[in-house]
């Protein structure tokens, strides 16, 4: 049974690629105004992870509550209707529209145009540039902009949890750096985050928890900051090793 603590609370999560079992048995949890990262080598099951969550992949098993209610079955749309609000790796942002067509379309599914508009504002306060460039191709912008226009389109749809997959992908490590204050901001305004990212040791230093994910099952879980001093973690991620968290 979920609790009132929860924000999400997925249980015995699993997830197949036709016959091939990509996440086993994953339970993970996230409070209201929490950052939790999911980190992991490539192919660990993290991206797999999220588009199960989001309602891109349907589970095989498990159950995925968002705010008590049984979001596992229900369609991409629906979900973020409930508040549920993917970026996904790569940004997939519509490169050939605007940079404020892009953002317009973040609040596709939202009734209150007023309240949209208004919520446009506050994206392009927290955006400047994409104020300057609101009406150049989206296609124009530099990796780091197009990134700061994924967030940004999100956040239009008002996620009370934001998924990101891999924020930091492509960018060099001063863009990275401002995208991750970008995200403690956006986080101290109410707004949870679930967190994809390669960069461990960047994740774990804006988390307040964070699930380490092997072979599609959770090897650990602990504080982010425990996280960051335990020594599996540092070889594995941290500092240079490759084999991570197993339990003898």
């Amino acid at each position: 049974m979920a609790t009132n603590k929860h924000l999400l609370e997925i249980v015995g999560l699993a997830v197949n690629y036709g016959h091939i079992r990509a996440v086993h048995q994953l339970d993970l949890t996230i409070q209201q105004g929490e950052i939790v990262a999911l980190i992991g080598a490539n192919g660990a099951g993290k991206s797999t992870t999220l588009l199960a969550v989001s309602g891109l992949l349907k589970p095989s098993a498990g159950t995925i509550l968002f705010e008590g209610k049984d979001v596992g079955r229900l369609r991409p749309q629906e979900i973020v209707q409930h508040g549920l609000i993917q970026v996904p790796e790569g940004r997939a942002i519509l490169t050939t529209l605007t940079v404020l067509e892009n953002l317009e379309l973040g609040a596709y599914s939202r009734k209150n145009r007023r309240e949209a508009a208004q919520d446009l504002e506050v994206v392009l306060d927290r955006f400047p540039i994409l104020r300057e460039r609101g009406d150049l191709p989206a296609g124009n912008l530099s990796g780091g902009e197009q990134q700061m226009l994924a967030i940004g389109r999100a956040l239009m749809g008002r996620p009370r949890l934001l998924l990101l997959d891999e924020p930091s992908m492509g960018l060099a490590p001063l863009v990275v750096q401002g995208i991750f204050e970008i995200l403690q901001e956006i986080n101290k305004t109410g707004t949870s985050i679930l967190l994809v990212e390669q960069n461990a040791r960047q994740a774990l230093r804006v988390a307040n928890r964070g699930y380490v994910l092997e072979t599609g099952k959770i090897v650990l879980s602990d504080t982010a900051s425990n996280l960051l001093e335990n020594q599996k973690v540092i070889d594995a991620y941290l500092g240079g090793g490759k084999d991570c968290c197993s339990v003898d």
